[in-house]
């Protein structure tokens, strides 16, 4: 027989935490990140804000385990000894890069978050971003930069350049016009070719060492 699913304290707990941080991603998504206020948080989820404190420790707090879970990179986490021995990193920087292009097309609260960061100095943001380095320098410092020796800084200009092109690419349409350079943003074909691009890309870097 199916084990019974029975409510408890530990159980209430997550489902509470759960609505919290759903709450701030409506918030996020339907007033941007002014909206995102305890009594509003509380309110939005259907809790006394008590609760916040209680499970989170502060508003930040719950702010910043919500921001994690939706960026797509704090969770990427390539095979770094794999990555040595196959492909010297070009596999995992394409794939990585596709799907985080995809990733910030599809998730309108995570571009909110990316305008955040470039609208403003806090904490809880800055935390983001260096996790984002954490990442990217473990690649680079393990496998791509012992890879190009000399050549290392311009391979990373190079992922710089394509990384920041794929979030511009995704908020640009989401807010102001869709056709960029003549490619249509919004459709499957024009993303077609950006990815096909950075795909190119990423291919003539390592051609270029060879």
């Amino acid at each position: 027989m199916p084990r019974k699913v029975v409510q408890g304290p530990i159980r209430d707990k997550e489902k509470t935490k759960q609505k919290l941080l759903a709450a701030v991603g409506k918030i996020l998504r339907v007033k941007g990140y002014s909206g995102l206020k305890v009594s509003k948080i509380a309110a939005v989820a259907g809790f006394d804000k008590k609760l916040i404190y209680e499970y989170f420790g502060s508003t930040d707090k719950l702010i910043d385990e919500y921001i994690k879970s939706q960026d797509y990179w704090s969770k990427f986490s390539p095979d770094i000894k794999e990555e040595q021995v196959s492909s010297k990193g070009k596999e995992a920087l394409t794939q990585g890069i596709l799907m985080q292009f995809e990733s910030l097309k599809k998730n309108k609260e995570l571009q909110k978050i990316i305008l955040w960061e470039l609208s403003e100095s806090k904490p809880i943001l800055r935390k983001l971003v260096e996790q984002r380095e954490a990442v990217g320098a473990d690649l680079f410092g393990n496998v791509t930069d012992p890879y190009f020796g000399e050549g290392a800084k311009r391979f990373r200009a190079i992922i710089a350049l394509i990384v920041s092109g794929a979030y511009y690419l995704n908020l640009y349409p989401a807010y102001n016009a869709s056709e960029f350079c003549g490619l249509d943003m919004k459709s499957d074909e024009g993303r077609s070719e950006i990815e096909k691009a950075i795909v190119d890309l990423i291919e003539f870097a390592y051609q270029k060492k060879d």
